[in-house]
């Protein structure tokens, strides 16, 4: 497996934002978003075995523990570390391009956090819709909202694919004003979730390992 980086910090995102977190960040992607923070993570990594990465988790105490990337769901082995983190709380952070229709989470303790890329992203075209039919109601799904077509996009593909878990509006750092995405959100009476980067808020947009 190939592995950019694994550190311990507080979860920036999504349902356990707040709770110390351990992150193992995959290296590669097969999508290229015009906002993506990650791009230190395309190429550059280290070959680790699923057990070596257990293992560090392990020396890093929490049971919490968030497989992101890059693009996990590309790593051949990911199925192993999965099974090997069984009494862990496990979000697995998937970009929505990749089928899900084989990829089963049987653990009530594991879930999806599925990004759905907005027009902005530059990668709406790739996302596959049908994924939505094999989320449960643990899971979530994202939506990263970087003006006002990305939200009308992001309300129509809910309108039409939704069917369980929980839905996320996440603004672009830096690029449009959140109060604007929570006007539209009450103005159209929708019930999901408005979140920011709380990582971004405590130590900036740049900075990485946290």
């Amino acid at each position: 497996m190939r592995v950019n980086e694994i550190f311990l910090s507080i979860q920036g995102e999504g349902l356990t934002a707040g709770f110390p977190t351990v992150f193992v960040r995959f290296s590669g992607c097969n999508l290229r978003c015009s906002y993506c923070d990650t791009k230190y993570a395309y190429d550059t990594g280290e070959d680790m075995s699923y057990t070596d990465i257990v293992a560090k988790i392990a020396r890093l105490y929490y049971k919490r523990v968030c497989l992101t990337g890059g693009e996990p769901l590309m790593q051949k082995d990911l199925e192993k570390l999965i099974d090997l983190l069984g009494d862990y709380m496990v979000t697995i952070e998937t970009n929505g391009s990749i089928n899900l229709r084989d990829k089963e989470l049987t653990n009530p303790l594991h879930s999806y956090v599925m990004d759905m890329k907005t027009p902005s992203s530059g990668c709406s075209q790739r996302m596959i819709f049908d994924n939505f039919a094999f989320l449960r109601k643990r899971d979530e799904i994202k939506f990263v909202i970087g003006d006002r077509n990305d939200y009308l996009w992001a309300k129509d593909v809910i309108s039409k694919f939704y069917k369980k878990g929980t839905i996320t509006l996440s603004p672009v750092y830096g690029k449009i004003d959140y109060s604007k995405i929570v006007e539209w959100i009450l103005a159209d009476k929708l019930d999901l979730r408005f979140q920011t980067q709380l990582h971004k808020v405590i130590w900036g947009p740049d900075k990485t390992g946290v």
